[in-house]
Formats: C-alpha cells, structure tokens, sequence
C-alpha cells in the first residue's frame, strides 16, 4: 500500500495534465511521428536523472550536510509553489514558448524542467533518504509514476481532443489541490522532525 502511495504522490509531482497543454505547444510545428518520438527520447531522459537522483540522492545529501528534515520543509515549499502555481496557472507559463528555432527540443524544457523539475527531484532524494533501506520498491515507484505520465503525454492529442483545454485546466487545478495537501504535511513533518532534533 505504501509502495502505490508513493507512486501516486510522484505521479501528481511530475504532473503529466499540467504539462500536456505546454508540451503541445511546443511540439505542435512536428509530425505526430516526430512527436511521439521527441516525447519517448525526452521522457527516457527525465526517467534516468529522476533515477539519479534517487539512488544518489543520499550520498549527495550526506555530503552537503543535509537532514532529511530541512530536506522535508524546502520540499514542501517547492511543491506548495508548485500546487499554486497549478490552480493560479500564469499566462506565461501555460503560453509556451515562443522562441523561433529550427531545431527541436532536446531536454530543455521537457525533459527539464517539464517532466523532471526540481520538484519531482527533490522529492525522490527525499524518498532515498526516508527509505534508503528499500531502494527496490521506491526505485519501482518512480518508474510507475514516470510510466504512467509518460503514456499521457503520448496520449496528449487524443487527450486534447477529447478534454479540451478547460478540462486539461479542470484536472490541472484538481491535481493542484491535493499537491497542497502534500505539501501541508511535509512542512509539517519537517518542522515536526526538526524540533523533535533539536529538544
């Protein structure tokens, strides 16, 4: 049960509803064969640097002195910016870009920060610091989180179609909405582990 937790969690983190309005954007000059390509490439990209993080996660938080409290609270932050970001979305942001180039994306922005954003990381180095000794079903947790967005992204014309662009925004704001909560309780966590350290 914990395992699929945080496979849900992840998955509302990487926000695949919340990118797919972007990524369209984006790709809406390309072929839908170009397409599905540039999305499998930028999502293999996203999967290893989420699965860098995680099993590296640790060693680079031991070295840099961190605890997993501040890690908790400074994550909970970025996800609470992150969730209001997601109800309040600016016009910028779901505009897309408007740079003119010839070249297609490569990394930046889907892979980075799109899909794997300082959010989703810094969420798994958390997950390799609270359960360092089950790295197999956490590492198993993020790829079925990852898989899943994945797939909707791959799906995003269809889902498009279908969905529009106020229920990509409906499912966006849901999404938002219990990434809050998340976020709640592990600044509540973190302040709480912190005290409990220091008394």
């Amino acid at each position: 049960m914990e395992l699929l937790s945080l496979a849900i969690i992840l998955f509302f983190v990487l926000d695949p509803f919340g990118n797919l309005p972007m990524v369209t954007s984006i790709l809406s000059e390309y072929s839908q064969r170009d397409q599905r390509r540039i999305i499998i490439r930028e999502s293999l990209v996203a999967l290893f640097l989420l699965m860098f993080f995680l099993f590296l996660g640790e060693p680079l938080l031991n070295f840099l002195n961190l605890s997993t409290s501040a890690l908790s609270i400074s994550g909970g932050f970025i996800l609470l910016l992150l969730a209001l970001g997601m109800i309040f979305p600016s016009k910028s942001v779901m505009s897309g870009t408007n740079d003119e180039t010839d070249e297609e994306p490569f990394i930046v922005p889907i892979a980075i920060p799109l899909i794997a954003g300082p959010s989703s990381l810094t969420y798994v180095m958390l997950l390799a610091k609270q359960y360092h000794d089950d790295m197999l079903s956490v590492g198993t947790a993020v790829f079925a989180a990852w898989l899943i967005s994945a797939v909707i992204l791959l799906l995003s014309p269809v889902l498009m179609k279908y969905l529009g662009s106020k229920g990509m925004r409906t499912m966006e704001r849901l999404m938002g909405m219990i990434l809050i909560l998340i976020s709640t309780q592990m600044l509540l966590d973190g302040i709480a582990s912190y005290f409990s350290l220091k008394s």
